[in-house]
């Protein structure tokens, strides 16, 4: 196999991979809080062949000398986009909209007998029973919503009223006004270092190094004041899809190119050993 065939491959199959992403942005257009993630490329390994002089003097001469022949494109990163998505109001209790960036909520998932944290920008809450008198705040996949001391938030079943401030204090009123308010304190954090995120599904996230120091910052104290959460309204995906479906089209060019390129590499070769 010659070397234009072997580039062309080697693009074709990070090609796949960009396109692959894509569809994922697409098929999530609709997912609340979602955070669609951008594709950039780099050049892959490349080989150095000198085909001249070194000792000539070129003054004018802009490039290095010899001829650079490279293998293809690979997909360099991922890179995760936090921008703000759409507010929409919905007028439920349990719903809330973060409207600053990089604010995200932490929700305790168990897999495989072990516990761990993961984030969130889902704001579509739901009660869960626990008990003959108690219910517990879960997300929508049902995994539950952990207060500031990672605890997850149980309270008395059948509240009045439910109440969630913009600072992320969670207040049942319960349906006995002889029993006390109860108030929970969201656990929030702010994502400094958004590519240290790793996807789980379910728009979940976990940070994809154990030491990653300074990437996740829990929100305490006067902090908690810039979480700017909207009770009764959802954030919407991030994902704009004309730029998804352009960017789609490019990409099924880039792939058709390469495609073609493979093909006149075999007619050539073709030729030549027709010749022979």
């Amino acid at each position: 196999m010659n070397r234009s065939m072997i580039t062309a491959a080697n693009t074709m199959s990070q090609l796949q991979q960009q396109l692959d992403l894509i569809s994922h942005n697409v098929a999530n257009v609709n997912t609340v809080g979602y955070k669609k993630r951008d594709a950039t490329f780099s050049e892959m390994l490349y080989q150095q062949f000198t085909n001249q002089n070194m000792e000539r003097n070129e003054t004018n001469r802009l490039t290095p000398p010899g001829i650079r022949q490279g293998v293809g494109a690979k997909l360099g990163e991922t890179k995760l986009v936090l921008t703000q998505g759409v507010i929409q109001e919905t007028s439920r209790d349990l719903d809330v909209a973060f409207s600053k960036e990089g604010i995200f909520l932490q929700v305790l998932v168990e897999q495989n007998g072990q516990r761990e944290v993961h984030y969130t920008r889902g704001g579509n809450l739901y009660v869960r029973s626990s008990g003959e008198d108690e219910a517990m705040l879960v997300n929508d996949s049902g995994h539950p919503v952990l207060d500031v001391n990672d605890n997850p938030i149980v309270f008395s079943n059948n509240p009045r009223d439910i109440i969630i401030t913009p600072s992320g204090e969670f207040v049942i009123k319960p349906l006995d006004e002889s029993l006390p308010t109860q108030i929970f304190e969201l656990g929030l954090v702010k994502v400094n270092r958004p590519q240290l995120l790793e996807g789980r599904g379910g728009n979940l996230f976990t940070l994809s190094l154990n030491n990653a120091e300074g990437a996740v910052e829990s929100l305490i104290g006067r902090e908690r004041e810039q979480a700017g959460l909207q009770q009764g309204a959802l954030e919407q995906s991030n994902v704009d899809v004309s730029k998804e479906m352009t960017d789609m089209m490019v990409t099924q060019r880039a792939y058709q190119f390469n495609s073609r390129a493979i093909s006149i590499a075999d007619q050539m070769m073709g030729l030549v050993n027709g010749i022979r």
